[in-house]
């Protein structure tokens, strides 16, 4: 068993979530801290603005009947309505849930049996349409508010009401009952239910995880003070509010440290935005940093014989300083630096990221190479290690020349150790309140104070590395165990390959399910004349089965054990399909039943 060097706690918190935002209220009330792309026109919203809405917002929840304790839900993408509903339902003594959007219409009537619901909160039409479905299996549904009434005009339902309408109520509620607002303020305990956050069920049904106000305030802390996020810096706001990396990481360590959170105008331009709003921030999962260096390497192959030249002089220095750590000579800092201004900075504008000062990636498994890349290209990647049961971020490492290992691990206040088995096993004062339950009881299990969390990592000099989860593990033809997740990392990082699922067949032999990158591949087989009316047929191509044969190879040759046999999946999986998480990992049990006969086909 080894223990990670932890990072010294903040102490220094607020008595509850909506206090915290609060004091920052006061403290900032003109100053922008959310902006909106709508239309093609970013709005700001001040401190005072927001402020304004969350109470109306409180006592629109208190006018309908809302109590302390209760769980209200949102279905909606993120945006500043749903940061408003959170922290309106956490000022009036309530609990918060975030839906995934994806889920079907009998997983969105078990969540809400689940939360014993009465108030939900969705984005649009389609949400609405998916609950007007299963409200006659939700008898404690009393009511739904609706963010965006775009083709609902002619929409009249007694349970319903538009968000405008539900500020509206409160305002008025607020004015008749004074002094109830801060009589609910002063009644929050940091150790009430604030946070049910459902898992990413990558390997299982998602399962609610309870956390209390104390419990993310102290992580948000934390990890504010271990990632260096200040006042001043600028995020983009893309990623699901339903998981704990926008909802924690994200939007409340912005309101804690006073950065401000710039809201996308939809899924599909999260490139665009990026570029516009080229943050100081940015946290993603590692399919969002694989996309960009798929771009950039698919890029460079198609440049002039001249700037392939370039660019493989500057991040070709880059990654020999990287390598070189402390010992770097003046004249190896020169060339890299050269390279970095006059090429690679030109790269990192085109991806959007040149400003970013923090920027995290974690969620899964993650390549080192990709890590060491971006690196070299200028753009020094935290890897971060979290989980919702942690009620956040559990641990960071980060890039440190001066360390024997090349990089700087810390845990955020806790501690963490493997278990002789290799379990990651974690101890913290602010680990979860327990699993959510049908009737109401929270659960958790400890081993000895330690919170067992599944996942499976080792140590390499001294530094954890998280690879994967116990219950994948496969056991290969010499007794050995494999973590399918390393290897899928490595594919991954194939230009070619968005996704790829590691099994073991009967014998212990490895095989794999490969979903390959459609923009990327599509274009090299049109600069190879390869003929393909659509991307069934381009994933069928035995030009392109040829194509991630040799991405194979490549990976086998990491591996003791390699990949003896694969399958395309000869279908574009979309960031709503079933098969993928809200985090865009793939669901490994939906997926190997999904795709039993192809997986079948490989024995």
């Amino acid at each position: 068993m080894a223990l990670i060097e932890t990072q010294k706690p903040v102490l220094d918190i607020a008595a509850n979530i909506p206090a915290m935002l609060f004091a920052q209220v006061e403290a900032h009330g003109p100053q922008t801290i959310l902006r909106r792309k709508d239309r093609g026109i970013w709005k700001s919203m001040s401190w005072n603005d927001l402020g304004k809405a969350i109470r109306q917002a409180a006592m629109a929840l208190k006018a309908s009947g809302f109590r302390r304790g209760e769980v209200a839900c949102v279905l909606a993408d993120t945006s500043p309505a749903w940061v408003i509903t959170d922290f309106g339902v956490l000022s009036s003594g309530g609990i918060c849930a975030g839906l995934a959007t994806a889920e079907t219409a009998e997983q969105l009537r078990q969540r809400l049996a689940d939360c014993r619901c009465r108030i939900l909160f969705v984005g649009n039409e389609e949400q609405l349409d998916k609950v007007l479905e299963i409200r006659a299996g939700c008898p404690a549904l009393e009511r739904i508010v609706i963010y965006n009434f775009k083709g609902l005009r002619d929409f009249n339902d007694p349970m319903c009401e538009s968000f405008q309408a539900f500020l509206a109520r409160g305002e008025i509620y607020d004015a008749a009952h004074a002094g109830e607002w801060a009589m609910g303020l002063a009644a929050i305990d940091g150790e009430d239910g604030a946070a049910l956050i459902f898992t990413s069920g990558t390997s299982g049904a998602p399962k609610a995880v309870m956390l209390n106000h104390h419990s993310v305030l102290a992580q948000v802390a934390n990890a504010a003070a271990l990632l260096g996020q200040r006042a001043g810096d600028e995020r983009l706001a893309f990623l699901p509010m339903s998981h704990f990396m926008e909802r924690i990481l994200g939007i409340y360590q912005a309101i804690y440290s006073g950065t401000v959170s710039n809201y996308v105008e939809s899924a599909e331009s999260v490139r665009e935005n990026l570029q516009e709003v080229m943050p100081s921030v940015f946290c993603a999962p590692p399919r969002i940093w694989e996309q960009f260096y798929a771009r950039i390497t698919v890029a460079v192959s198609e440049a002039t014989w001249l700037q392939r030249k370039l660019f493989d002089w500057a991040i070709g220095a880059g990654q020999r300083l990287v390598s070189a750590g402390a010992s770097a000579g003046p004249l190896l800092r020169l060339s890299a630096g050269l390279g970095s201004r006059l090429v690679l900075r030109h790269v990192r504008q085109r991806l959007g990221i040149d400003r970013v000062r923090v920027g995290c990636i974690g969620g899964a498994p993650v390549s080192p190479a990709l890590v060491r890349w971006y690196g070299a290209l200028g753009t020094h990647l935290v890897e971060f290690y979290g989980l919702s049961e942690a009620a956040g971020l559990m641990m960071a490492t980060r890039a440190d020349p001066g360390r024997s290992s090349g990089v700087h691990q810390l845990v955020s206040g806790g501690e963490v150790k493997l278990s002789p088995s290799g379990e990651v096993l974690v101890r913290d004062d602010n680990i979860f309140s327990g699993y959510w339950r049908a009737e109401g009881r929270p659960e958790r299990r400890l081993d000895a104070g330690f919170f067992p969390t599944g996942d499976t990592g080792r140590l390499e000099n001294g530094v954890l590395r998280i690879t994967g989860r116990l219950e994948d593990l496969i056991t290969t033809r010499s007794g050995g165990n494999i973590a399918p997740s390393e290897i899928e990392a490595e594919l991954k990082f194939s230009p070619y390959i968005a996704d790829a699922l590691v099994i073991g067949d009967p014998n212990g032999a490895l095989a794999a399910l490969v979903a390959i990158d459609h923009e990327n591949v599509e274009r090299w087989a049109q600069d190879k004349r390869i003929a393909f009316t659509g991307f069934a047929s381009l994933a069928r191509s035995d030009d392109v089965r040829g194509l991630i044969e040799i991405e194979i190879q490549r990976v086998n040759a990491m591996f003791a054990e390699p990949v003896r046999s694969f399958r395309l999946i000869d279908r574009k999986l979309e960031p709503d399909d079933p098969e993928l998480t809200p985090m865009m990992k793939l669901r490994r049990r939906f997926v190997s039943e999904k795709y039993r006969e192809l997986i079948e086909g490989m024995y």
